[in-house]
């Protein structure tokens, strides 16, 4: 199918909710954070798709100042012993980076198809 009979759809929508970026209807993975291999709707390929370490670095860049900031604010304002950090933010630190992985992995996905962009090649 062509991409001209397809409306644009948001790359920001469709990617955080982790649809098809084309269509926006058929699901991105196929499992957590594995891409499916085609859209089951507009057939779109997802061969393009490459996100490599982008979505680490920004889990990285935002989890870290989320739990970091929130480990500081408590330990200057209530001074707890060093296992009440491990027993919270420990989890905490797990849950905010295996929370933001799809959506970010799926927002990617979603701007590089919308930018058509691919990999860099040297001419010769």
């Amino acid at each position: 199918m062509v991409d001209a009979e397809y409306p644009p759809t948001s790359a920001f929508a469709a990617g955080l909710k982790g649809r098809c970026p084309r269509c926006g209807r058929g699901p991105l993975f196929k499992d957590f954070v594995a891409l499916a291999p085609a859209c089951s709707v507009c057939g779109l390929d997802y061969g393009f798709a490459d996100s490599a370490d982008g979505p680490a670095v920004f889990i990285s860049l935002i989890g870290g100042f989320i739990v970091l900031g929130a480990a500081l604010w408590t330990e200057l304002t209530y001074e707890p012993p060093m296992w009440v950090h491990m027993a919270v933010f420990l989890p905490l630190t797990v849950i905010v980076c295996l929370g933001l992985l799809r959506p970010l992995k799926g927002l990617l996905v979603a701007r590089q198809y919308q930018t058509k962009a691919e990999e860099g090649r040297l001419k010769h």
